[in-house]
């Protein structure tokens, strides 16, 4: 920091000038005491929240550091995240391991230095210096060897107490904005679950005629091929099949009934003869709600296997499973890549008529279907799947097509809506967490305490300047080294 321009009274200092080496030592078998590793710091709140009450006799080898009130604690190992805290009260003449560099201010505010740790410029000048590439720690030198701007001790009091309600107020925005994501995905569950009781367009019912939709459904009968396949669509639906009351005009029926049901290839599967290279969807592709298109492999098949499972626009996605977060979730097929196909583990479901609004059965899929799911799938303790015959069973609720017309209209204009909230909100924490950094900056050139050095003059400077507090603490260190050099005496004899 050589190149900083400093205010009046300040000077530049390293870590080591202004702090003391603190002592390690082994706990006792029976002692019983609080131990803070690494894991026990909250890097995005920057506090000891996890520290474990230990026996000697069961304590880790790295547990040898004793820390006190006010100490610093600086995680050696991956500086770059930045696991840093302040010791407070309550762990004064605890044990914290020796993965940390645990600075002890000498009569300087230590709230002033961990503001220190906090800041980009420190954060870059250890991980810089990180030894090892697997698993990267800084050394202690490179903590104590850290130069920083110091000013007169008053200063750093005013500057510790403006972090602490700046910060806290960041703190407290950032909390609200990263409630916003889980307050919205609510919010789409609740717009879903409307969707598919009806409730949605409970007020457009009123007003308009539509048309029957078991009309419409008996006529694809001659649609299903397979005998098998209209045994399952034919399957009458049980009360208990029916989670949700829907309007009294709406029919149920199965997934089989209205809609065409292929599983995709096979990973490894051989063919005899002629093959084509083409992308296709994997489970880690089909989200709930939506298609992560990032990463879209190619494999090899057959040219009639191509063209059979070759996905078409509408076309509905649902997940085989694996473990419960993906049982059956998935989308609608809107992408421009040609010729995609789909693998084993996502089935596809295509309607029998443009009349049924295929994004209107994903609605329901995604938020109904997966308890059916589970109800019906094969199942263990956090692994569940579903199968073709399963699939094909799945009781869909089905009002009129002008209705799952508007249903769709009506949740796209609404996720839309949240889609927005939800943009606006990331922009906004990105813009808070740059403010954290920007703030910290501020307070070590200065200019959060320059109204304050104006009207205080004669405690930044002489006796009260950055300089003299240095001398102070070299004096301060000497007496202490000298202390410990006759305790240590009078113990040897």
């Amino acid at each position: 920091m050589a190149e900083v321009n400093l205010p009046k009274g300040w000077c530049l200092s390293r870590i080591s000038d202004i702090a003391t080496k603190g002592e390690q030592r082994t706990p006792n078998a029976s002692e019983e005491f609080i131990y803070v590793d690494i894991g026990s710091i909250n890097r995005d709140l920057k506090i000891i929240q996890t520290p474990q009450k230990l026996l000697g006799d069961s304590a880790p080898s790295r547990a040898r550091k004793v820390i006190n009130s006010g100490d610093v604690l600086v995680s050696l190992t991956r500086p770059n995240l930045n696991a840093v805290a302040l010791v407070p009260d309550e762990l004064n003449e605890q044990i914290a391991s020796t993965g940390f560099e645990v600075i002890k201010p000498l009569i300087v505010d230590g709230r002033y230095v961990f503001a220190l740790t906090r800041s980009k410029h420190f954060i870059d000048a250890i991980s810089g210096a990180v030894q090892g590439a697997l698993y990267p720690a800084a050394k202690s030198s490179d903590v104590q060897g850290y130069e920083f701007p110091l000013p007169p001790l008053a200063e750093q009091k005013v500057i510790a107490e403006k972090l602490d309600t700046l910060l806290t107020q960041v703190d407290n925005t950032k909390a609200r904005l990263e409630r916003i994501p889980d307050i919205l995905k609510r919010f789409r569950q609740s717009v879903l679950a409307a969707t598919v009781s009806g409730k949605l367009t409970e007020e457009w019912r009123e007003d308009n005629s539509c048309s029957d939709i078991s009309d419409l459904v008996k006529t694809f009968s001659g649609l299903i091929k397979s005998k098998k396949i209209l045994e399952l669509a034919d399957k009458p639906i049980s009360a208990e099949e029916i989670t949700i009351v829907t309007p009294g005009d709406w029919s149920w029926v199965r997934l089989s009934k209205i809609a065409d049901i292929a599983s995709g290839v096979a990973k490894g599967s051989k063919s005899n003869g002629e093959t084509v290279s083409r992308p296709y969807l994997r489970v880690a592709n089909v989200q709930r709600g939506y298609l992560n298109l990032d990463e879209i492999k190619e494999i090899e098949v057959s040219p009639d296997k191509a063209e059979s499972l070759k996905l078409q626009y509408g076309d509905i996605l649902f997940n085989e499973g694996g473990d419960i977060d993906k049982l059956g979730r998935g989308w609608i097929w809107e992408s421009q890549i040609d010729d995609c196909i789909h693998q084993n583990h996502v089935f596809r479901a295509r309607c029998f008529s443009e009349k049924i609004e295929s994004k209107f059965i994903s609605f329901y899929g995604n938020s109904e279907g997966k308890e059916y799911f589970l109800r019906n799938g094969t199942q263990s303790v956090n692994l569940a799947s579903i199968n073709k015959t399963t699939l094909s069973l799945l009781p869909i609720p089905m009002p009129s097509p002008e209705e799952q017309t508007e249903i769709v209209r009506r949740v796209e204009e609404l996720f839309a809506f949240a889609d927005r909230i939800e943009q606006a909100a990331q922009a906004a924490l990105s813009r808070v967490n740059n403010l954290t950094q920007s703030i910290l900056a501020k307070a070590f050139r200065g200019e959060l305490t320059a109204d304050w050095r104006a009207a205080n003059p004669e405690l930044i400077c002489g006796e009260h300047s950055a300089e003299a507090l240095l001398a102070k603490i070299k004096t301060e260190r000497a007496k202490l080294s000298q202390t410990k050099k006759s305790w240590g005496k009078s113990v040897e004899n």
